[in-house]
């Protein structure tokens, strides 16, 4: 797994205990900064993902013209 990728999952994983925390407490504030770092590190899973896609296929297409060549 990837660097970002990791970081992604701690601030989804952070983002909902602070939800939780506060939906517990009452404190709206702070359910709302955990539903945003929550949302954040989807976006940011996503993005990682992608990136991790197209590396896949350069690397696929690399390694086809490795082939071809020889």
């Amino acid at each position: 797994m990837s660097e970002e990728k990791f970081d992604a999952k701690l601030d989804k994983v952070f983002g909902s205990l602070k939800e939780t925390v506060g939906k517990v407490t009452g404190d709206k504030e702070v359910e709302t900064e955990g539903k945003v770092e929550k949302g954040s590190g989807k976006v940011k899973e996503g993005l990682a993902d992608a990136k991790d896609t197209v590396k896949g296929a350069i690397n696929g297409l690399k390694n086809k013209e490795d082939k071809d060549v020889k």
